[in-house]
């Protein structure tokens, strides 16, 4: 197994975990500090939520066949989405509009108003393999197919590919497009945490940029607000390569749910 594939996705899952039970919620109405329960889904804590869903089946896809195929990794989508199959309760909760609609419609949305985070919140373990931004760009198209979210993707997944290679956030971000070069210079004021992918995209980054450990960089984008558990989950997956398993607190992991399930899709 890939030890740093396992600390990616821990990191994503602990991610998405904190952000559930605040999600919708504007900043500066809350501060999370650690796992907490209910609130906006009423879901016990440590209950992931779609985005670690959708990761857990594109990683079994890999598990299962090695390589990426389209039309598998829709059929776990559509599993998902329908009989509950990578959730912790057998409940299925928060699925983004656009994600719904495509896999309801067998393809992926073109318009610009279907540029919500629902592929970028799924696409990491594409980091951990071989793959082109083609590749990356028909994995997001399964469900959000406007050149904007494909780009989101196959920017997140060149940089979760650097950070593997030794290279800082910064560094990773160098040559990208938009503001992530420089957004760690960034004020909080002007970070904004919606689900618009660019905007999940970059305040993942500032808040990975902007601290140093893992707990800070997650705690850091949940407390962002608004669409808090992607936020956290992109976040989270990103500080997982850089900082490591063993840099999730114990007591976060010991809480999160669905442990088994995370274990049964790495590859």
């Amino acid at each position: 197994m890939n030890e740093v594939l396992r600390a990616a996705i821990y990191g994503f899952a602990v991610g998405d975990a904190l952000g559930v039970p605040v999600e919708f919620q504007p900043r500066g109405s809350f501060h999370v500090t650690g796992m907490e329960g209910y609130g906006s889904h009423h879901q016990p804590a440590g209950t992931w939520s779609d985005d670690t869903s959708m990761t857990l089946a594109t990683c079994d896809s890999i598990r299962e066949l090695g390589h990426i195929d389209c039309e598998d990794l829709y059929e776990r989508f559509c599993d998902w989405l329908h009989n509950a199959k990578y959730t912790v309760d057998g409940i299925v909760f928060d699925v983004g509009g656009t994600t719904r609609a495509a896999l309801q419609k067998g393809e992926g949305l073109d318009d610009y108003y279907s540029n919500g985070n629902g592929s970028l919140m799924r696409v990491l373990p594409l980091a951990f393999i071989d793959m082109n931004a083609e590749t990356v760009a028909a994995v997001s198209g399964i469900t959000h197919r406007h050149n904007v979210s494909a780009d989101a993707c196959c920017a997140y997944v060149s940089i979760a590919k650097q950070l593997q290679k030794g290279k800082s956030i910064t560094e990773a971000t160098e040559y990208c497009d938009g503001r992530l070069p420089i957004i760690h210079t960034l004020d909080k004021n002007e970070i904004k945490s919606t689900g618009f992918v660019i905007d999940t995209l970059e305040a993942a980054v500032w808040a990975l940029a902007t601290t140093d450990s893992y707990r800070e960089a997650v705690l850091k984008a949940v407390n962002l607000g608004d669409d808090t558990d992607t936020v956290a989950a992109v976040t989270g997956g990103l500080a997982g390569i850089v900082y490591g398993y063993e840099s999730i607190p114990r007591e976060w992991i010991e809480t999160l749910r669905g442990k088994d399930i995370i274990e049964s899709c790495l590859f």
